[in-house]
């Protein structure tokens, strides 16, 4: 540990050695509303172009040109700010303090739990609510930000993975919960709980950051998913060196952020964790132990080619028992991403467990529209050569594409057209060499959680989803139509179900909407209608010769959402 906090006072030093100071407020990943807006201004050409929008949280106060963070459309500002805003300057200007929006999220689900993205809240049926208000406070290069968050979900009974199933069945379905730390439901009853949410300490200096956070964070251009971070699960403790700010130099400007955490375990069992199998139980122990994660991402956007952002990621995580002390164990992002270069049996045997990615996005501000993509892996190649010849190994992907189209009659306002599509399930060069699902591990047996959540793509393994959402857009008001089509755990179905009949595929229709109310009140709601087919891939054969007309377990879930944020 004296060899990190050593490099830490390094980087100290360098940051002192930058004179221009920059506000340290964020605008959360995933926060209602004032997310989705500020990327939505950049597509319209209301906001700097420069910004690749594949980090959060953002820091928009120097990026973009608003007088307050949570107030993107300075149009409004102008004309509707309230005569107090929340925010007080002392010290003759170097001193700020400001009240946070005060943040108050619901949801409801009434046959099982369907969510994506939703941060400290929980897989739940029933009833479930987030609150959330801090303050910000900042003086000199030192900025504080508690923002903290409460969460208490009713968290009732439903049907998971079938009682009745045969044991086999049970010994498949433990195959996957043994290398991942995803309980079904968490706990018997209610469940609540208080964390540091969105809080954050830094030394800010110029476009750069240096600090301790517990904040969501958000890596690629994904919108519905990325592949490495996302707020899917709650947030977690991690020390950060990230820019708030491009860093422009002569072929181009640069934004990173490295980071080094802690993850921790949910805590709680998966079901039917007693059951026997040929004398052996099926559950097999997971270590109790935090997982230090390292994780390192870089985007690059060429000064040549206006709105192409390029970028890569990259995150390693292993139980903290297994750490040596050597500064290669707390920075292993940097080590080679081949297996052979990376120390080949001398790596596994540190236990590491590491994620990868490259992406791109590309920004057509006079076309009002982005194209984006980010393609991982989940596993070593053994070197160069094995990297080029079998490129398909462990990978996934995201693919996405969104249009803003003005309407020429009605002033400011837009309709959105957005697509995207998210891959996990195994390629056939994954099967051919016996890999694994993403975010599996046989070494780091949590899995790529947080609290027994995803860290990564909230769908999860072996998953796919598909969405099309086509909304109108006015300054901060929306209304939209949202379709997805969501296949659960494809893995498990192709190695263990096989039955084509038999595949669990949801199909959801949503209806969104936010507001903006009275300049200060920000609502957001979603009513979402779930139709699962063969939900947990139960499906009973008809009687031979038909083959097409079995009984498929078809239930309905509704998934409905409700939100206020209100602003200083």
């Amino acid at each position: 540990m004296k060899k990190i906090f050593r490099l830490f006072k390094i980087f100290l030093i360098l940051l002192l050695s930058l004179p221009l100071l920059t506000e340290a407020q964020t605008i959360p990943a995933g926060m209602p509303v004032l997310a989705e807006a500020y990327r939505r201004a950049q597509l319209l050409g209301k906001i700097n172009p420069n910004v690749s929008f594949t980090s959060w949280p953002l820091f928009p106060k120097k990026v973009f040109v608003v007088k307050n963070s949570f107030y993107p459309d300075t149009s409004r500002e102008k004309r509707l700010t309230p005569k107090y805003n929340g925010i007080l300057h002392f010290g003759k200007g170097k001193g700020l303090f400001q009240l946070l929006p005060v943040i108050w999220q619901q949801q409801y689900n009434t046959l099982h739990p369907q969510g994506l993205n939703d941060g400290a809240m929980i897989p739940a049926r029933g009833y479930q609510t987030l609150f959330s208000a801090g303050a910000f406070f900042r003086y000199g290069p030192l900025s504080i930000q508690l923002w903290p968050e409460v969460v208490y979900a009713q968290n009732k009974p439903y049907d998971g993975y079938p009682v009745n199933y045969p044991a086999y069945r049970w010994a498949q379905y433990y195959w996957t919960m043994n290398l991942i730390d995803l309980p079904e439901r968490f706990g018997s009853g209610a469940y609540s709980k208080i964390t540091w949410g969105q809080s954050s300490i830094r030394l800010t200096f110029g476009a750069v950051s240096f600090g301790l956070s517990n904040e969501n964070l958000w890596w690629g251009p994904g919108t519905r998913n990325t592949l490495l971070m996302t707020n899917s699960a709650p947030g977690f403790k991690h020390f950060t060196f990230n820019t708030v700010r491009p860093v422009k130099t002569f072929m181009g400007s640069f934004e990173w952020q490295l980071i080094a955490g802690r993850l921790e375990p949910s805590g709680f069992l998966p079901p039917q964790s007693d059951k026997i199998y040929h004398g052996e139980r099926l559950y097999v122990p997971k270590p109790d132990d935090w997982r230090y994660l390292s994780g390192l991402l870089v985007t690059y956007h060429p000064k040549w080619v206006p709105g192409l952002f390029l970028g890569f990621a990259r995150t390693v995580q292993q139980y903290h028992k297994n750490m040596g002390g050597n500064l290669k164990d707390y920075f292993p992002v940097f080590m080679p991403l081949g297996l052979r270069a990376a120390g080949g049996d001398g790596e596994l045997a540190h236990k590491r467990s590491q994620l990868w990615s490259v992406f791109a996005r590309w920004l057509w501000v006079k076309g009002h529209g982005e194209v984006y993509f980010e393609y991982g892996w989940s596993n070593y190649s053994w070197d160069n050569r094995d990297f080029k010849v079998e490129l398909a190994h462990s990978g996934a992907f995201v693919l996405g594409f969104r249009k803003m189209i003005p309407l020429k009659m009605h002033k400011d306002e837009s309709i959105e057209v957005l697509m995207e599509f998210t891959q996990l399930s195994m390629n056939p060069s994954t099967i051919n060499r016996h890999g694994l699902s993403w975010y599996l591990s046989p070494v780091v047996r949590a899995g790529y959680t947080n609290e027994g959540q995803m860290l990564g793509a909230g769908i999860g393994p072996g998953s796919n989803l598909q969405t099309l959402q086509v909304s109108w857009v006015r300054s901060l008001n929306m209304i939209g139509l949202r379709l997805e089509r969501y296949v659960h755990n494809n893995d498990f179905f192709y190695a263990n179900v096989k039955d084509v009949r038999d595949n669990w595929v949801d199909f959801n229709v949503a209806l969104l909407g936010q507001w903006a109310f009275r300049n200060q009140l920000l609502l957001n709601a979603q009513v979402e209608y779930n139709h699962s087919f063969n939900y947990q891939w139960q499906y009973t054969p008809p009687p031979p010769p038909d083959y097409w007309n079995g009984k498929g377990k078809d239930i309905t879930n509704i998934h409905l959402k409700a939100g206020i944020t209100y602003r200083f």
